[in-house]
């Protein structure tokens, strides 16, 4: 496999506190990998940064082979890298359909301009039929329950066709029906080609379904490997259970 993402020697400091210290991993194309680590380790500054919602103070992002200069979400969204928060982002207001439809990646300057495609609502209530949700297609998102609105916004990242798609604790607080039902879907999409970079803590999560755990301690990455190396690594071990 190659490389889809390469991030190198990130860096990003808030005040005196290094949330990232020269941070580096990488994404191998088709892969499902986890970012993990005690809390306060970095992951999810990491994922701002890579995405553009932090700027980085140093370092460099590489997708697809080419360095991302000043990473802009939009941006990146168009070109295929896309990511989910830990606390779900929909539009409440919104039907469940019409969320899925804002959810396509457009240009500033063709905003105003823009029509919802045939194409677009066929996609979007072929993913809402995919996610069990398409009797939900016309109501407020609202209503829907803590977990349809995870696998709403799981649903809402895959209308834009991503290569690379960032979820950030995918299964925090919901139930496990809900969350065989994200890993179900994670694996049917690897199959048809989408790569996944995963912040997770439910360890069992991670090691039944992932090719490849980074993993970070104070801002740093100390151990990239497969599961199996990873749950015997003496680094990865202090850093969770040291003092």
């Amino acid at each position: 496999m190659t490389d889809l993402m390469r991030v190198e020697s990130l860096s990003k400091s808030f005040g005196g506190v290094h949330a990232l210290d020269s941070c580096s991993f990488s994404v191998e194309s088709g892969s499902i990998t986890a970012l993990i680590g005690p809390n306060g380790s970095g992951k999810t500054t990491a994922f701002n940064v890579i995405t553009g919602f932090l700027p980085m103070d140093s370092g460099q992002v590489s997708f697809h082979g080419s360095v991302v200069r000043r990473p802009d979400p939009c941006r990146l969204q168009r070109s295929g890298l896309i990511r989910t928060f830990q606390q779900t982002r929909v539009f409440p207001t919104l039907s469940v359909l019409e969320n899925m439809v804002a959810g396509q990646p457009v240009s500033l300057r063709h905003l105003v301009r823009r029509r919802v495609m045939k194409e677009d609502l066929e996609r979007a209530r072929g993913l809402l039929a995919e996610f069990r949700l398409e009797e939900h297609a016309e109501s407020p998102a609202g209503r829907l329950s803590y977990g349809q609105r995870k696998l709403l916004e799981f649903a809402t990242v895959l209308m834009s066709q991503p290569s690379l798609v960032l979820l950030d604790e995918p299964t925090a607080g919901v139930n496990p029906v809900v969350i065989n039902t994200i890993e179900e879907h994670i694996r049917d999409r690897r199959q048809q080609g989408t790569t996944f970079l995963v912040v997770e803590h439910e360890m069992r999560f991670v090691m039944r379904l992932c090719d490849a755990v980074v993993v970070l301690d104070r801002g740093r990455t100390i151990a990239q490997g497969p599961p199996s190396t990873i749950q015997s690594d003496p680094a990865v071990l202090e850093a969770y259970l040291g003092d």
